[in-house]
């Protein structure tokens, strides 16, 4: 059977709850069809570049899927039809991914930046040391020279 990678969005304000509902709604089209899922990810509410259909945000969903082009397209057709889906697309690919997307993986070092940050302030004191007027001691600047007397007022 064919292999799919397929990515849609839904409204940023059904819940988490309703999104993998219509996951479970989508597997049993594809299921019934003889096809399977092989990976779902959830990759959660993000911002959208530009407005659909007045939405600024969805919730993005992945779903690897290994089935007929008929189970795929009762699925597409019935993903038109449902208002809480904004947009999906569906790509034949020839194998499929076994291990994280970049996209959770993009989250698991954003997560991961997270706690060393918070880690490194409470090592290092309050603010950490870096950025605008950290705690840092920046040493003597030493002797800075003769500087030429300037005239700023227009007197010569």
């Amino acid at each position: 059977m064919p292999l799919y990678e397929h990515v849609f969005l839904a409204r940023q304000d059904v819940t988490s709850q309703q999104v993998e509902t219509m996951i479970e709604t989508y597997k049993g089209v594809i299921e019934q069809n003889g096809g399977r899922f092989e990976k779902i990810e959830m990759w959660g509410v993000k911002s959208l570049a530009y407005r659909i259909k007045k939405n600024r945000k969805a919730h993005f969903t992945l779903l690897n899927i290994d089935a007929p082009p008929a189970a795929m397209a009762e699925m597409e057709r019935q993903m038109q039809i449902s208002e809480d889906v904004l947009r999906f697309m569906t790509i034949r690919v020839e194998e499929l991914e076994h291990e994280p997307s970049a996209m959770m993986q993009k989250r698991d070092r954003d997560d991961r930046k997270d706690r060393e940050r918070g880690r490194r302030r409470d090592d290092e004191g309050f603010g950490g040391g870096g950025g605008f007027g950290g705690d840092r001691d920046r040493g003597d600047r030493g002797d800075r020279g003769d500087r030429p007397e300037r005239n700023f007022g227009g007197e010569n």
